[in-house]
Formats: C-alpha cells, sequence, structure tokens
C-alpha cells in the first residue's frame, strides 16, 4: 500500500508539463486492434489505466513495447482471442470499448463488464443499443457481455442521452461495417475528437467528431499508423485549481487552451488570473477567492471531472457557493473527506452548498475515486499541518507522476510505502 503525505502552505511556482489525455488514450489503445496492424502512439500517459489496456492487449495476442517512456508500439496483427476476462476487465471500466473494437473487427467479442471509478450507475444500454441497430446480436449473462454479428451494417443510431462511452463504443464497432452509420447526440468532448482524427489515421473515414451528429462511411479494413495523444485537459484544470488554491503562479506547456475555455472562464470568475498562449497557460492568483455557482454539463459545458477540484476552491472562497451536479448521480462522496479538514459544505442530491471557511485543516483523507483523489491532493496542499491521503491507486489511474511534478512546483509531497496497518515502511519518491 502506498499513501502521500502532504505538508500544506506552499505556493506553487514554476512550469509544468501535462501529459496525455487519460479519457483518449483509454479509447485509443483498444481501438489499435481495429488495425491488424503495427500502430505507434505517442504522448500516452504513464498511469494505470493505460498499464491495464496494455495488458488486456497482450494477453490478446499483441506485441507492445515501449519505444519511450511516453512512445508505445503495438502489434495487433496476430492476436489470438477476442475475450477480456474478468480480472484483467474488472479494472477498468474502458475495458468496455474492447467490445467495440473486437467486434469491428472480428465480428464477436466477449468482455466482463468493467470496473472503474464508483460514483453511480454508469449502465451499458446505449451501447447495447448502437450494436444492436448495427446488426449485432447482445447477451448479457453471469456479469459477462457477448457480442456477435454475421455482418454490420450503417444505420442511424439515436443515443437518448449523451454519452462518451455509448459514442466511442459505436464509433469502434462502425468505421468497418458497410454503408454509412450516422450517430445522433454524440458526445462532443474533445478525446472524442481525437479518437476519430486517430480512426482517421488508420483509414477510417469519420466526420463531424466534436458536433452532436457523427456520420461514419464504414471501409473494409483500416492500417496501423503513428498517432500522438491530445494533453490532458482534467490534469491541466487540476493544476489551474492546484495553483489558484495556493495563491501560486504556475505556466502550464503542453495544454490546448481551447480545450480548458469552461474551466478558465469560471476560474476567472472567482478572481484567478488566467493567460493564455498559443500551447500553455499562466494561471496566477493575488486576492481573495470570490465565490461562484458551479453547474456541471457534458462538453462543452463545465467538467464533471473536474467538480470534486473546484469544491476545494469554493470551501476557500468568500461567501455561499452552489454545486449542481449535471452527469453523476453520485459524485458528491468524496465531501465528507472535506469535512474533516474543516470544509462546510452541504449535500442534497445533486447540488451541494459550499459556504467559504477561508482555510483548511489537515487531517487523514482517502481518495474515494479518481478526481475525489485530486481535489484531496488540493487539499492537502492548502491546508495547514500534515495531511495523509490513502487509497492513491485511484487517483494514479489518470495521473502521470503527479506526486514528481507538484514538488517541481515546490510542494512538500512525498510518496511513502505503508503496511496494511498503516506503519511506514520507506519513502517511495
Amino acid at each position: 500500500m502506498n499513501k502521500y503525505v502532504i505538508t500544506g502552505g506552499k505556493k506553487l511556482q514554476g512550469e509544468v508539463s501535462i501529459s496525455g489525455a487519460k479519457n483518449a488514450a483509454v479509447a485509443i489503445l483498444p481501438a489499435t486492434v481495429l488495425a491488424g496492424g503495427v500502430c505507434r502512439i505517442e504522448n500516452v500517459p504513464n498511469i494505470s489505466d493505460v498499464s491495464s489496456l496494455l495488458d488486456i492487449l497482450t494477453h490478446m495476442g499483441a506485441r507492445v513495447r515501449f519505444l519511450q517512456r511516453s512512445v508505445v508500439e503495438i502489434d495487433t496483427t496476430h492476436l489470438h482471442t477476442p475475450q477480456v476476462p474478468y480480472e484483467l476487465a474488472r479494472k477498468m471500466r474502458a475495458s468496455c470499448y474492447f467490445l467495440g473494437a473486437l467486434l469491428g473487427r472480428y465480428h464477436r467479442a466477449q468482455v466482463a463488464m468493467p470496473g472503474g471509478c464508483d460514483f453511480g450507475v454508469r449502465p451499458i444500454d446505449q451501447h447495447i443499443k448502437g450494436m444492436e441497430l448495427l446488426g449485432a446480436t447482445v447477451l448479457l449473462e453471469h456479469g459477462v457481455v457477448e457480442v456477435s454479428a454475421s455482418a454490420l451494417c450503417g444505420t442511424s443510431i439515436y443515443l437518448d442521452v449523451v454519452s462518451v462511452g455509448a459514442t466511442v463504443n459505436v464509433l469502434l464497432s462502425a468505421v468497418c461495417s458497410e454503408g454509412l452509420t450516422v450517430i445522433e447526440n454524440a458526445a462532443k468532448e474533445p478525446h472524442i475528437v481525437d479518437l476519430a482524427n486517430f480512426l482517421n489515421a488508420m483509414g477510417a473515414d469519420v466526420r463531424g467528431a466534436g458536433t452532436d451528429v457523427i456520420k461514419v462511411h464504414g471501409v473494409p479494413r483500416l492500417h496501423g499508423c503513428t498517432y500522438s495523444i491530445i494533453p490532458d485537459q482534467i490534469e491541466a484544470g487540476t493544476f489551474m485549481a492546484a495553483a489558484a488554491a495556493t495563491g501560486g503562479r504556475v505556466l502550464l506547456k503542453n495544454v490546448i487552451p481551447k480545450h480548458l475555455e469552461s474551466i478558465s472562464a469560471k476560474l476567472a470568475e472567482m478572481g484567478v488570473q488566467i493567460t493564455e498562449y498559443d500551447d500553455s497557460l499562466l494561471v496566477e492568483r493575488n486576492g481573495a477567492l470570490n465565490h461562484a455557482n458551479l453547474k456541471t454539463m457534458p462538453h462543452p459545458g463545465f467538467p464533471t471531472d473536474m467538480q470534486p477540484q473546484m469544491a476545494v476552491l469554493l470551501s476557500l472562497a468568500q461567501g455561499t457557493s452552489i454545486i449542481t451536479e449535471g452527469v453523476w448521480d453520485n459524485r458528491f462522496r468524496y465531501v465528507e473527506e472535506l469535512k474533516r479538514m474543516g470544509a462546510n459544505i452541504q449535500v442534497d442530491g445533486k447540488i451541494a452548498v459550499v459556504e467559504g471557511v477561508g482555510r483548511l485543516l489537515a487531517a487523514p483523507v482517502k481518495a474515494t475515486d479518481l478526481r475525489a483523489g485530486a481535489a484531496m491532493l488540493i487539499a492537502g496542499l492548502v491546508a495547514h499541518g500534515v495531511t495523509e491521503i490513502e487509497d492513491i491507486r485511484h487517483i494514479e489511474r489518470g495521473y502521470e507522476y503527479v506526486d514528481e511534478k507538484f514538488r517541481a512546483l515546490g510542494a512538500q509531497i512525498e510518496r511513502v510505502s505503508v503496511t496494511p496497518d498503516g506503519e511506514p515502511l520507506a519513502s517511495a519518491v
């Protein structure tokens, strides 16, 4: 077991380079199955979710090797099974993307129901609906999803809710189908656009990604390619929030400022100064934080994955703020952890009322999920005293070298190995 130990009160200063996007990587890596050849993927984040996906690809017979720290070569020419077993699928929700990729290539797939962050019901009914409309038969038994089709034919698919996962799986299923597939009410997130660009680099014909109508002209086959993943919007947003919370001055490098517009606008409303450059962003705060209201929505609205981090900022702001969660049912589980640090937050269903308390106090806390863990990191950075964060495996699912990056900005943070009883073994810096 490992935990983070943070001595708070240090202003973050300096530069940080943002890694490749986790949400793009977890869609692009399964999509390499469709190539049936060699793909060279650059700007790959070194996170546990990526490691889990590469383990699945290796299990299926792919040849995987790292050429550099963030460059991986994947050869899916000789896959020997279209199955993803439970012990591999249970580690992360994105394992379900192998359903669409394997269906697209082999017209059959068998994947155990996935795991990942637990903050509400996340059904795959829209995934199944899309595959069935393309001509697949779907069976769900004993926690295993099995899909098969004699042929996949293009069709019109209207998603009942805006779903990133369903949009990804339908895209992967449709790129090698016969004819035209039209996906309506599609998700518009930057990582959907990145996946579409990757598929097109392999020879697909996907148009309209980034809008709510995506058109896929099926092609007979795809081929390998070289592709670089976009920077991580949420990692960038997390460092923006951390810089603002500590009253620091941080230059974020390797970002796409347009992807951060909703986050930048909310921080500016709170009194944070944001300066945009071509591929970098300067975040600094000198005065007090203003209260603000926040509602998460599908892109281009404010991202739900930034909601917990913003709750920390709003806890430090003057006055009363209201957070409305417009995407997931149970994303406020982290609030009890923030309360242990002195935050004043009241939750009623999908609404949280945050009374600014000015400062937080160190306490032992845990990461209840990936983005909640990021919120605990920010809280620890600003809290008075020493904060210990447990269950950091959640954080390391989506943040690359996060302790190293914060130390480079002046934070006092260590990654420490502990016994099951919580006793320290050694520094894992």
